[in-house]
């Protein structure tokens, strides 16, 4: 099975600690897809700055497909990022050439050739996500924290599997989730954090635990949980297989600074 991540990629910048991290939502599926043996492909754009030949310089290190990754003429998109403890705070973003970044046709026909497709909220193609859909590609979008965003309901009948981000299993997760499953996903993810993670498939909800570890940080720890949830579906796994697969890859990246 073949994947291809779209959108969003960045530098996360720490003025502060005098360093820079290559990072974004499908920048970081990529990676660990990669790293997990998974054939993928990168569908983005990056500046011709100091940063853009950082990302490329970074993302020629794996093994993942850049025919369709492009380098224009502008800055690369930049999130100024700042510590607490071991959370990392987002304190502003500049986006960049990403700011009108779209599929063209080429690029279409490209993630036409692919079996699944991963994009998420930032991934600035939720127009296109319907043309995306035609092509039979199986589309896994991360709406992330935005669960009552206006756009959501909009997205969901262009999504296979949809994930969230919430704070622990309650009623109105489930009640949430039931909805979200009526509009389109054949199965709704939930990541809870420290609380582990839900999945509802129409028939029953799926429970899964964190794998407890070391924690430095937490940033990217989504990312790498839907990249091992991915990895579960391209080998076949069940829900409760694929929901233990994203909690291992996530159990990684939480114990480094670097969300990989």
């Amino acid at each position: 099975m073949r994947v291809v991540t779209v959108g969003d990629n960045c530098i996360d910048d720490y003025e502060e600690l005098g360093i820079s991290c290559p990072t974004g939502n499908s920048v970081n599926v990529a990676v660990h897809l990669s790293r997990l043996s998974v054939p993928v492909s990168l569908v983005s754009v990056t500046g011709n700055d100091y940063y853009g030949e950082q990302m490329l310089s970074f993302l020629k290190k794996h093994n993942i497909n850049l025919s369709f990754f492009k380098q224009k003429q502008g800055n690369t998109a930049i999130t100024k990022m700042a510590l607490k403890g071991t959370e990392r705070i987002h304190t502003k973003y500049f986006e960049g050439v990403l700011e009108n970044f779209q599929l063209n046709q080429n690029d279409m026909e490209f993630i036409a050739e692919h079996d699944l497709v991963h994009t998420s909220f930032w991934g600035k193609i939720n127009h296109q996500l319907p043309l995306i859909k035609q092509t039979g590609v199986q589309i896994v979008y991360d709406f992330s924290v935005k669960l009552e965003n206006a756009e959501v309901k909009a997205i969901l009948p262009n999504v296979d599997y949809a994930f969230f981000s919430y704070q622990q299993k309650d009623a109105y997760i489930e009640a949430y989730m039931k909805e979200v499953y009526q509009l389109g996903p054949r199965t709704v993810i939930v990541t809870l954090g420290e609380k582990g993670s839900i999945a509802y498939d129409g028939n029953r909800f799926y429970e899964a635990d964190i794998v407890r570890v070391p924690v430095v940080n937490t940033v990217g720890a989504g990312d790498s949980f839907i990249a091992g949830y991915i990895h579960g579906l391209v080998n076949g796994k069940n829900i409760q297989e694929c929901l233990q697969s994203g909690a291992n890859i996530a159990s990684k990246v939480v114990q480094v600074f670097n969300p990989y």
